[in-house]
Formats: C-alpha cells, sequence, structure tokens
C-alpha cells in the first residue's frame, strides 16, 4: 500500500480540488457577510505560511491564537499546521494571569489576536517574553498596539507559497489549554494523525455526519478544543461553513442562519437556548435548520425538547473533554434518540470502560454507574510539559466523570466526581436533581452545588435562572422532587439568579456559585422540605 501521511493539510487541499467554489462565509460587524471559495481561501492560507516562515518561525514552533471564529482564524489554523507549526488556541475568557504563563509554558514565538481583543494583548505582552510578534487579524488596523503586524498586510508583503506536509503523520499540529476549573490548565498536543483520525470519527453516519450538502455554522469557540473538530469536517466533507465571529445572541445568529440557510447548528447548550428565547419572542422561523449538536453538560429533557419545538430541528446530544479531540459519544443525527439519554453511542474509533472508585474494571458495564474511562488514537497519553502518562497501568485516560451505559449502548453522565456531595457519610448527586428541577417550564438553567454543614458535612444548594419573563415556584420545585428523589437529597435552599455564571468553556461555572455563596454574594432562601 502507499505510504500516506494522515496529515491535516490534506483536508483543506481536497475541499480546495473537489468542493473549490464552496463557501466559506464570516459575519461582520453591523450584520454584514464576506464569503470566499475553498480554492481561493486555501491559496491564501499557503501564502501565509510563507509570511509566517518570514517571521523566522521553525518547524514545531508555537503560535499562539486569541481570536474568534472568523476567515483569518480558520486561515491561520491552516497555514500553521500546514507547514509543520502547532497552532495553540489561547481562550480569551481565561485571566492574564492565566494566558501568560500558558503562553510561557508553551513558548509562543508569535501571537495572533483579534482587533477587539489587542487590550488583552497589550496586557499580555509584557509578561510574555518569548514573543517575537504580534499579527493583528480581522481588520486590526487601528488596533492601539504598538509594533503589531496587520494581518492582510502581512500575507500581501511577505506572503509566499509553501509546500505543506512532507513530515510525519504524529508531528504535533494543535495545542489547547484545558479551562482550569478543576484545577491548573493543562495542555494537549494534538497531532496531525490524531486529528486526521478525529475528524473520521466525526464524519461517521451516526456522529456529526456532515456532507457537501450541509450548511453548518459552528458557534462552538475555535479556542475550545478544536472548535470540536468542525475546522476540520467541514472541508473534509465539503460542506459549507458559516463562521459568526464573536456575536452569539440570540438576534445575530437568527439573522445569520436564516440568511444563509444554515442547516446544522453547533454549540453549548446556553447558545441556543439564547436563540429559543429570542425566536419566542420575535415569532421568527428558521426553516432550514435540521439539526443542532449540543455539548457541554447534560441538558435536562424539557430543554431540549423546547429547542427541538421552537428551532423545529433535531437536537444531537454529545460528549466529549478537550482530551479527547474532544468527541467522545453523540447522539445519532436522526430522530432515534430516546428522551433523556444524555450522550448518545461512542462512534467507531473510540473506547469505554467503568470501574469502581478505586479503578477497577466493573464486572458488569451495562445498567450500573460508575467511573468513566476512555482510550483511543485521538485521545491524549501525557499532558504538555508533563514527564509521566495520564493513562492507568492498562493505558486508559480516567475523565472524571460518573456514567452509566445502558443496554442499547447509550451513555449517560452521572456527574462529575468532584461535583458529588456528602451529606451525613452518603453520596448525592447533584445531576440528578439539575435533571428534575430543569423540567419545569420557568427554569431556564440549573445549578446545585454543595455548601458546608456543621451537621451533615455537606448539604445541597440549589440554584436557578429563571426564563424570560417567568417566575420560579419553591414549593413546586420540591414538589417535582419529592418522590422522585430520596427526601434527604432535597436542598435545604434556593438561590436565584438574572443569570448563571460561565466558565471559559461555556459551562456553568460551580466554583463560582460556591465562592459566591461561601462570600455572602449568593443567598439561598429556604425550600420546605
Amino acid at each position: 500500500m502507499q505510504a500516506y501521511a494522515l496529515t491535516i493539510d490534506k483536508f483543506l487541499d481536497h475541499a480546495a480540488k473537489w468542493h473549490g467554489d464552496r463557501e466559506v462565509v464570516q459575519a461582520t460587524a453591523g450584520g454584514g457577510t464576506t464569503r470566499i471559495g475553498y480554492a481561493a481561501l486555501r491559496e491564501r492560507a499557503v501564502r501565509l505560511s510563507g509570511a509566517l516562515r518570514s517571521l523566522g518561525l521553525a518547524f514545531g514552533q508555537r503560535v499562539g491564537t486569541l481570536a474568534w471564529n472568523t476567515q483569518h482564524h480558520f486561515e491561520l489554523y491552516y497555514a500553521t499546521m500546514g507547514m509543520g507549526l502547532v497552532c495553540h488556541t489561547l481562550n480569551p475568557r481565561l485571566t492574564v494571569a492565566h494566558l501568560a504563563a500558558i503562553i510561557g509554558e508553551a513558548e509562543d514565538r508569535v501571537l495572533a489576536v483579534s482587533a477587539d481583543l489587542a487590550p488583552l494583548a497589550a496586557q499580555l505582552a509584557p509578561l510574555c517574553p518569548t514573543l517575537d510578534h504580534i499579527i493583528l487579524l480581522d481588520g486590526g488596523t487601528d488596533a492601539d498596539l504598538p509594533g503589531a503586524l496587520e494581518y492582510e498586510s502581512l500575507l500581501a508583503e511577505r506572503g509566499a507559497p509553501v509546500d505543506w506536509g512532507g513530515f510525519e503523520e504524529e508531528t504535533p499540529a494543535g495545542l489547547c489549554y484545558t479551562s482550569g476549573t478543576t484545577g491548573r490548565p493543562k495542555g494537549v498536543v494534538y497531532t496531525h494523525r490524531s486529528n486526521y483520525l478525529h475528524t473520521l470519527r466525526a464524519l461517521q453516519a451516526d456522529a456529526i455526519a456532515l456532507t457537501a450538502r450541509d450548511t453548518v455554522l459552528p458557534a462552538v469557540p475555535m479556542f475550545h478544543a478544536n472548535g470540536w473538530g468542525i475546522p476540520f469536517a467541514a472541508p473534509a466533507a465539503g460542506a459549507r461553513l458559516v463562521l459568526p465571529g464573536r456575536h452569539l445572541d440570540g438576534a445575530s445568529l437568527a439573522r445569520l442562519m436564516r440568511e444563509e440557510r444554515v442547516t446544522v447548528g453547533i454549540g453549548v447548550q446556553t447558545v441556543w437556548l439564547g436563540l429559543v428565547d429570542h425566536l419566542d419572542v420575535t415569532g421568527e422561523t428558521l426553516p432550514d435548520l435540521e439539526r443542532v449538536l449540543i455539548g457541554g453538560s447534560p441538558c435536562p429533557e424539557a430543554q431540549i425538547r423546547r429547542m427541538e419545538s421552537r428551532l423545529g430541528a433535531h437536537v444531537q446530544t454529545s460528549w466529549g473533554m478537550t482530551e479527547l479531540s474532544p468527541v467522545g459519544t453523540i447522539a445519532p443525527p436522526v430522530g432515534t434518540q430516546r428522551p433523556g439519554d444524555d450522550a448518545g453511542q461512542v462512534p467507531m474509533g473510540l473506547d469505554l470502560k467503568l470501574t469502581d472508585e478505586d479503578g477497577v474494571i466493573l464486572p458488569e458495564q451495562r445498567g450500573v454507574v460508575g467511573r468513566l474511562y476512555v482510550r483511543g488514537p485521538s485521545v491524549v497519553d501525557r499532558y504538555f510539559g508533563e514527564t509521566s502518562d495520564a493513562l492507568d497501568a492498562d493505558g486508559w485516560f480516567e475523565t472524571g466523570d460518573l456514567a452509566t451505559i445502558d443496554a442499547e449502548g447509550n451513555l449517560s453522565i452521572r456527574g462529575r466526581a468532584k461535583d458529588l456531595i456528602k451529606s451525613g457519610g452518603e453520596w448525592i448527586n447533584p445531576v440528578e436533581i439539575e435533571a428534575i428541577v430543569g423540567r419545569d417550564p420557568a427554569v431556564g438553567q440549573v445549578a446545585v452545588i454543595a455548601s458546608p454543614d456543621p451537621k451533615w458535612g455537606e448539604r445541597p444548594i440549589l440554584v436557578v435562572e429563571p426564563r424570560q419573563g417567568k417566575q420560579i415556584d419553591r414549593d413546586r420545585l420540591v414538589h417535582a422532587l419529592r418522590g422522585e428523589v430520596a427526601d434527604w437529597w432535597i436542598p435545604d435552599r434556593m438561590a436565584r439568579v438574572a443569570a448563571m455564571p460561565l466558565a471559559a468553556s461555556g459551562k456553568i461555572d460551580k466554583n463560582r456559585l460556591r465562592e459566591d455563596f461561601a462570600e455572602g454574594r449568593l443567598n439561598g432562601e429556604p425550600l420546605a422540605r
């Protein structure tokens, strides 16, 4: 058989050759759009590789990006990876201190920054001695960042074609750090091979299943775990790609999705709930939308049904992690998912196991709750800069999640092990309470956290964000819980918030809620148990 290195540049090469006129559309300020075909975009990205080389970048060095889902960021993905550089996507929602530490650890030589993030880059630059250059993206000609290079000028003045590929498929391609919600952010290095195989897994018919007939809008940021793999999967399938930039409010998304006739939307549930709220107010519809892929955290059944009803589209639930590149399990793209299934089934190319709390594999893997482990060719084996593997003795990665697998192979996440509440020596699982409370039509988002208790050690606190225009009925929530969970599981107090705090990953930030409660910024009212 032929030697054929599994390198990422081949995805854009394929799109340029066989789907050259298929558009990459970008939303711009003021509601406008720009568009370019895959063939023309590849030509720009190849020339951008030459411009990066002119800055003194050598094979294997890292280029940091602080950017949204835009054409420039998409081109940078391929310009860096195609020539053997490492694209280090940075989350602009992290603190300056976190970002500076990550840039320093990665030894980024260049930082590419969206124009509206120039003030953040200005704070970072003095703290990051490894940086030689800053590149301003997305029309940042007026940004106040002395010495920065403007992207289009750099491309015009120094752009020169560079041959892509020609290196081993195990070459590092990307670097992404975890959000740090459970401790210090950790870097995950993706190789060309791991991303190539992850893309094939994502494109399976029972997974993300993009085709050349689709128009896909990734609302998940490209700095979050490879944008869930969409920057690779879309050109690999020849799908039309719509990049929303940073504006993910309901009004902006509704207009863009309607005008561009988006068929597949991908992002965390909070984005789509914001879109649903907007559609409720305006009465608008999205007639071309066929399905929406959600992930990030378990979504209550009532919210899934609300999204499906208002969007007129099938909702695919999924589960994944930065360490998995990131897709783990996913519900099928047609309406065969059972109500309440959190995460769907595992595609070919990944394997799962459940263990007890000591890491011993459970003799029965179906219908029991256990600690979830994974393995596969796109699963991390060692964090960036670490000297020891992140695997157990048999080569499995522990996710930190509690999960069950039913008789049909559907995975349901039962919570994070770190989020379990130990009350009176017994465990309470917040996810089960959240799922029940989330069914209430007045509840927009819900979280259950632990608070210290002098008698029981810990007790659960219910935090709810009301849906727009709705009032929370405390007694109705308690009534819904009674009989569904043990009485001693029912939270003692409930706190209402106008907007749930979100972590850098887009998930509910339970650490922030715990801090707010401990420091008196979040006050709970008693629940009649």
